[in-house]
């Protein structure tokens, strides 16, 4: 064999070798182990505090729903009438050192409210909304290997009343522990559009919000791939960009589709866009997001439209909490409440009076409902 083929061959195993180590998206439910205390405690966010007297919980926790029912709680009538108050949580968890090139977040996808979050002693934020998805970077505080990391999360849910409806108190929904590689796809970074429906064909428009930092003479190729309900790859396209100093903060990538399947609320059909990040020919991040192909308008004389077909919109309004089970979010209770819609006649929901869990909005999109997400009517 020549010289220069053993060369080659080096190098190619080289690349494949590095590729096999970078590291990809990973999402972990952090819902199990949690401690909680339902009170105040002004040294619990230190990593040193003793909570080994506190409650073992999993989360999505309602802590109010636990309680006793009374019109002398300051939430009132309106708001339940059960205790609100304050609470903590805390978590401890190990990252391998294997990972310790990856980036780590934390993604609250709502906490009533007025949260405040520490990690390993170190204060990361407050987040005073409690209907509001969030996240944190974890990255520069974390420990690798044995050393064990600390999350603190205080819930302050103590100024009422603040509603006129039951609210409920705590990290009443899930919880992501989130890691990529340094180069990777934003929080919430791909946006799907169709801005060109017909019965022949359809037109994928994708907008692709890159994050992380890039080396020096970086080759980026972003890929967006359809795939249809049977996991069949149907479509694709692709874009490549040197880059030099910075990344380029939004790509924009259009993808064709021959005889697009529309979605409806009677036949809710749904694709997926894969997006694959890779740098220097190595994957560095996979990030999927279902969507439906559908139009929709208002007329002022004919009334809504979805798909050019007119349509009545039947709808309810809808509140967060599951009635007797709380607050904390329980998929299982939610589809039942939508199954109890769709056979009423129900075709829309209206989630009175704020941003819904996202898990509501995944199944309406499955179940054939659309959506009103309101933001507020009241908040104090």
């Amino acid at each position: 064999m020549k010289k220069y083929h053993i060369i080659l061959i080096v190098l190619a195993i080289s690349v494949l070798t590095s590729c096999m180590h970078e590291p990809v998206r990973n999402r972990v439910d952090f819902g199990s182990d949690w401690k909680f205390f339902q009170g105040d405690d002004s040294l619990a966010y230190q990593p040193g505090f003793n909570d080994s007297d506190w409650r073992s919980v999993d989360v999505p926790h309602d802590w109010s729903i636990e309680g006793e029912f009374s019109d002398k709680h300051p939430a009132g009538a309106a708001g339940g009438a059960l205790p609100t108050g304050i609470g903590w949580y805390r978590k401890s968890f190990r990252i391998d050192k294997s990972e310790k090139n990856k980036r780590f977040y934390i993604d609250f996808d709502g906490v009533y409210r007025n949260s405040q979050v520490w990690i390993n002693g170190h204060y990361l934020g407050k987040r005073a909304n409690g209907y509001i998805s969030f996240r944190y970077d974890l990255t520069p505080y974390l420990h690798n290997g044995k050393k064990k990391n600390l999350l603190a999360v205080k819930v302050d849910n103590s100024l009422q009343p603040n509603s006129r409806w039951y609210t409920g108190s705590g990290i009443y929904r899930n919880v992501w522990l989130v890691s990529t590689s340094q180069l990777h796809v934003a929080q919430w970074g791909v946006f799907v559009t169709t801005s060109v429906i017909e019965k022949e064909n359809a037109v994928i428009h994708a907008e692709i919000n890159l994050k992380g930092q890039a080396k020096n003479s970086e080759n980026i190729r972003v890929k967006a791939t359809i795939i249809d309900a049977k996991g069949m790859y149907i479509g694709e396209n692709e874009a490549e960009i040197a880059v030099k100093n910075a990344i380029p903060g939004t790509i924009s990538l259009t993808v064709a589709l021959d005889s697009p399947k529309l979605w409806s609320v009677d036949t809710p059909y749904l694709y997926n866009l894969e997006t694959e990040i890779y740098s220097d020919k190595c994957k560095t991040d996979e990030y999927n997001v279902p969507f439906g192909i559908r139009s929709f308008r208002f007329s002022a004389e004919n009334g809504f439209f979805l798909n050019e077909r007119p349509m009545e919109i039947r709808g309810v309004n809808l509140h967060h909490d599951l009635g007797a089970l709380g607050a904390a979010v329980n998929i299982r209770a939610i589809e039942r409440q939508l199954e109890l819609m769709k056979e009423m006649g129900v075709n829309a929901i209206r989630t009175a009076h704020n941003p819904p869990a996202p898990e509501l909005l995944d199944i309406c999109d499955h179940m054939g409902f659309i959506v009103i997400a309101e933001a507020f009517d009241v908040w104090k």
